[in-house]
């Protein structure tokens, strides 16, 4: 009879900081891999305390604190399968990236991250010492070795763990989503198996953390890069994967294959499971959101209703002079479709104070966008009240290509406690709406249908500030400006690239300009949900100071 062997990865969702939480979470998935008869369960990288915790893992007293559950689950966990868990490890002065192997109330064995990512959202050299590569442990008869994460996505170590006798490879990961990641990380990790010859199990932490959403997607690879084993992304998931010993080796049997939603889908849900998350976590259980009748707000509205359903989300319109029929018309709409809380405070009895109050010190200059402002910051103001009033996080509504150019009133719209938008340029805004008002899925609270009028969607974009007013008074139309900022922000490409490209070279400039003058605006503005690898925060890091000009 062939040998087997079980495994039981568990795909979950930690919460950074709630060390006893996370705790009870793994021994959870132990029990179940217990009851399965498993040999082993496993957990992802850094589980124990989630994942980023950042400078918090410096903290001597939190790595203790986490070391010492490790110590309690070791002895929790004696009586049957073992268990592995990431979590941060202290000599010294110095702490590593560990994932300990736990079995018989005992360490059977602890491995230190070895590569530490430093790009794009990861700052692992700030934050950990490198560990050396330690090679592969028993657990029944298996020969295992566990590179963590950023060790997988280099040949060295899964190379180093196959001669020293690994028959499979166990890989915990903290992955967070960007457009178009699972295909890149699949595609490498079928590298690893090709030249190491051995299976492999990818276990990828799913869940949102501030700005990031970890997709989970985690999957189990044979080899040749034969794909076995397929987890749902966004979701938690546990599974029990069996192995049986070949004359070729270890081989996974076939499971399920969970299929996987297309780009579109995948933005969306990233946008509402980051809110959903961000709101349980730092325990907010209603937002509130200016709804002004245009598509910004009635997607954040919508993104947020099917986060934590209509019934815990307030939708207030806040009409000056220069509010158009249609808007209040247009937000009431989208407040009826979804079904929220909509209320109606007008801005003209305080713009009258505060114009009253100026008056003295304005007289004598012309109106300006410092009027324009004050309104903006009124509703802002209003809308701060109510999130104290009544404990309801504010949301805050502004795309990517605002976010970029600053076309947005600082201590006025962009007041909040989190903007699901702010990685989504204005193009792709429009048609986020017009895909949720064809789709509904069972992750999405609202009602299905058309959510979003289509009025909406095809008017012209105004901030209604004052008479008449279109972005595109300020702006480039909306597609010439969101590939500019591609080229700019995405793509890092020089204002001579994008002439090439056959965009005007003043226009360029103009955003360009534009661009490094609102650095000072997103330094101050709310987190939001990262879709991209060059969201603003961490993975685009300018000063504020910055007199370069592009002048080539």
């Amino acid at each position: 009879m062939a040998e087997t062997f079980r495994i039981t990865i568990a795909q979950l969702n930690p919460t950074v900081g709630d060390i006893r939480g996370n705790a009870a979470k793994a021994r959870d998935a132990w029990a179940q891999g217990k009851a399965a008869g498993s040999d082993i369960v496993m957990t992802s990288e850094m589980f124990l305390t989630g994942y980023s915790s950042q400078d918090m893992v410096k903290k001597h007293a939190f790595t203790r604190d986490a070391m010492h559950m490790v110590e309690t689950l070791a002895r929790d966990c004696a009586e049957g399968p073992a268990l592995g868990i990431g979590h941060p490890w202290l000599e010294g002065e110095k702490v590593f990236n560990a994932f300990s192997v736990l079995q018989g109330g005992q360490l059977v064995a602890r491995m230190l991250k070895h590569h530490l990512p430093n790009y794009t959202v990861f700052d692992e050299v700030r934050q950990f010492s490198s560990g050396h590569i330690t090679g592969p442990y028993r657990i029944g008869p298996a020969r295992i070795g566990t590179p963590i994460c950023e060790d997988a996505w280099f040949p060295d170590v899964p190379e180093t763990l196959a001669e020293s006798g690994a028959e499979m490879l166990f890989v915990p990961n903290a992955s967070p989503y960007y457009r178009g990641k699972f295909g890149r990380r699949q595609s490498i990790m079928v590298a690893r198996v090709i030249e190491t010859g051995l299976p492999m199990v990818y276990l990828n932490q799913v869940g949102g953390q501030d700005d990031q959403m970890y997709d989970g997607g985690s999957f189990v690879l044979n080899p040749g890069g034969r794909l076995a084993v397929q987890l749902p992304v966004f979701d938690e998931a546990l599974a029990h994967v069996d192995f049986e010993r070949t004359e070729q080796g270890w081989r996974a049997k076939e499971g399920g294959k969970a299929a996987f939603p297309d780009e579109w889908e995948q933005d969306y849900r990233v946008m509402v499971e980051t809110l959903r998350d961000y709101l349980r976590k730092c325990g907010f259980g209603k937002v509130l959101l200016g709804l002004s009748g245009g598509v910004d707000s009635a997607l954040v509205a919508t993104i947020a209703a099917d986060a934590i359903g209509p019934e815990n989300v307030r939708g207030v319109m806040m009409p000056s002079e220069y509010t158009s029929t249609h808007s209040l018309e247009d937000a009431q709409a989208v407040a009826d479709a979804l079904g929220l809380r909509y209320d109606t405070i007008p801005i003209s009895g305080p713009r009258a104070a505060v114009s009253e109050a100026l008056a003295p010190v304005f007289a004598g200059t012309e109106p300006d966008l410092t009027e324009e402002n004050i309104q903006s910051r009124l509703r802002g103001l209003i809308l701060m009240a109510l999130s104290n009033k009544f404990g309801e996080m504010l949301l805050t509504t502004g795309n990517k290509s605002e976010v970029a150019v600053g076309y947005a009133t600082i201590y006025g719209d962009m007041a909040g406690g989190y903007n699901p938008l702010k990685d989504l340029y204005k193009t792709r805004v429009f048609e986020t709406c017009r895909w949720r008002n064809a789709h509904h899925r069972p992750w999405m609270l609202a009602p299905a249908g058309e959510v979003i009028p289509d009025r909406v969607i095809s008017k012209p974009p105004s901030a209604e500030l004052r008479a008449d007013q279109k972005d595109e008074d300020s702006l480039p139309p909306y597609p010439v400006l969101d590939s500019i900022l591609d080229g700019l922000v995405d793509r890092e490409a020089s204002v001579a690239d994008l002439v090439a490209e056959g965009h005007d070279r003043a226009t360029v400039k103009k955003v360009e300009h534009l661009l490094y003058l609102s650095e000072y605006k997103r330094f101050q503005s709310a987190p939001g949900t990262r879709l991209t690898k060059r969201s603003f925060w961490l993975d685009r890091r300018y000063p504020i100071v910055n007199r370069w000009r592009d002048d080539s």
